[in-house]
């Protein structure tokens, strides 16, 4: 599964890898001898990503979440300061202000990274991986 749908479009199992798990380890001899890729992370249930984690998942890809928060970032930026990002002159401090500070691509650029390191940082944590 890519992207994010609506609840119940997408029934995700987790609790199935615990099942492979406990078919195999005894096997092996190992207690967990997979190591999972949570593929479809993005727009997960916290309660579905702690069970596959649990289970073995080592790795879980979370692109779709990380592209919008990084368009978050750039959308909030242009909300806070879209009277500012109307033209290179003329904003709510007078109509001969000039506005290069605000539509300075490195401003808003800056807000979409801040935005996407804090999904990133929520993904260490779901994880239950050291923060970087």
């Amino acid at each position: 599964v890519h992207g994010v749908y609506k609840p119940g479009n997408v029934k995700l199992q987790p609790e199935l890898l615990h099942k492979f798990q406990q078919n195999l380890g005894p096997k092996v001899g190992y207690e967990k001898p997979f190591f999972f890729v949570f593929h479809g992370g993005s727009g997960s249930e916290k309660a579905d990503i702690h069970t596959a984690v649990d289970a073995g998942v080592v790795k879980m890809n979370v692109d779709t979440d990380t592209q919008w928060a990084y368009w978050e970032g750039l959308l909030k930026f242009y909300k806070a300061k879209e009277g500012y990002l109307q033209g290179q002159i003329g904003n709510p401090e007078g109509e001969d202000k000039p506005n290069k500070s605000y539509y300075d691509p490195r401003k808003w650029v800056r807000c979409s990274e801040e935005s996407m390191r804090d999904r990133v940082i929520e993904g260490f944590k779901d994880l239950k991986a050291p923060i970087p």
